[in-house]
């Protein structure tokens, strides 16, 4: 580390004596605009380089912010169009489902497994499309605009504002965020404290859902392809039947047709328009849920292991590079939010009592979570711990 600060500052070094002889010498043959242009890259040159807290995440902070800004901006305008790519993604697999396969369902399934289908499909439907809706709808809090006494870590330098643990400033949303754990360009919205239950529950019981589709319609979706591959043998083939000499039919076949030449008349195709984009929309069903149960449980899984730990998405990278730093100096980090796999799991879902288990995370619930996201100063302790 001290080798690159060194290499950098002989780099610098040289760079401005550079800038200085050539300053000396072309001064005088510059038009005024661009001599002013020409002080000011110095200046800012020195700027970066006698700041003592100049280091090279700085430097490429600074050369990389209009990368920044434009890439903020474009999230935060593609926001509602991801928005309303789920709502449309959903709605075309509801479409598909109520008007395909529910009629077949209800036509070939014995009486048990109809209501198996329609009871859990139903429940999982609710599930995603309240929890959907609180996460986009839910403010993920932010610490107070006015001046109060509030206990503070740091100082935000964008807002200007006392930054309470585990607050982070979003510069999409453009505020900082209690709890952060990142912004989601499909929720158009950042995860934070008021919200990250129903982010997490929205990715769980789509993940579900998705499964449930992909698993229950894996033998539909093979008949379907079988199905296509037969249409398309068929678009190829001649059809109809063959039809040979001259015979009677020598007025109504084309002059220039050889003797013994075969003829086909076609009828109707043994497959409608609707046949084929019945089985279309089932190759197109089975497909997305199975690639959204694959990326989005992937996902899924991972913030459930963020959860186990008592962590965010953001803190998980803090508290990386703090163990490593720790480790050096022959010490051990603890995060300070980690209160064990099964309290953890407790906060987050504010489980209170065994009946919530029901209430709170098998039903709907619009309960709030543990604490003001502010301070964190509550501790659990082992008896605390419940039976599961």
């Amino acid at each position: 580390m001290q080798n690159g600060r060194r290499l950098f500052s002989s780099t610098m070094r040289l760079l401005l004596r550079w800038l200085r002889l050539c300053s000396k010498r072309g001064h005088a043959r510059l038009p005024r605009c661009m001599q002013e242009l020409w002080s000011y890259s110095i200046l800012f040159l020195k700027s970066l380089y006698f700041s003592s807290l100049t280091n090279s995440d700085v430097v490429m902070d600074a050369l990389f912010e209009p990368v920044f800004w434009l890439v903020d901006h474009l999230t935060r305008w593609f926001g509602s169009v991801f928005v309303c790519l789920v709502v449309i993604l959903t709605s075309s697999i509801l479409i598909i489902t109520y008007f395909s396969l529910l009629p077949l369902v209800l036509d070939t399934y014995p009486t048990a497994w109809i209501v198996w289908h329609l009871c859990y499909g139903h429940w999982n439907l609710v599930m995603i499309v309240f929890h959907y809706y609180k996460a986009t709808r839910t403010s993920p809090g932010q610490p107070p605009q006015i001046k109060c006494d509030i206990p503070a870590v740091s100082v935000c330098k964008k807002c200007i504002i006392p930054k309470p643990a585990r607050t982070h400033h979003c510069s999409i949303c453009n505020s900082c965020i209690l709890k952060m754990d990142h912004h989601c360009p499909w929720l158009n919205n950042c995860v934070g404290h008021f919200n990250h239950r129903y982010f997490f529950s929205f990715c769980l019981f789509m993940t579900l859902g998705c499964s449930y589709c992909s698993i229950s319609g894996r033998n539909m979706f093979l008949d379907a392809y079988s199905a296509i591959q037969r249409f398309k043998s068929l678009d190829v083939e001649p059809q109809g039947v063959p039809v040979t000499g001259v015979g009677w039919l020598i007025g109504l076949l084309p002059s220039a047709s050889a003797p013994g030449q075969s003829y086909y008349q076609s009828p109707p195709p043994p497959f409608t328009f609707r046949d084929k984009m019945f089985h279309k929309s089932i190759i197109y069903m089975w497909v997305l849920t199975s690639t959204v149960a694959l990326a989005l449980g992937a996902l899924t899984l991972w913030h459930a292991l963020l959860i186990s730990r008592g962590e965010t998405s953001i803190e998980r990278h803090i508290n990386s590079k703090e163990t490593q730093r720790m480790q050096k100096r022959g010490k051990v980090f603890r995060n300070p939010f980690n209160y064990g796999r099964l309290n953890n799991w407790k906060v987050f879902l504010g489980i209170e009592k065994r009946s919530h288990w029901l209430t709170r995370v098998l039903l709907p619930s619009s309960h709030p979570p543990y604490g003001d996201g502010i301070t964190w100063d509550f501790t659990l302790h082992r008896k605390d711990l419940m039976a599961v």
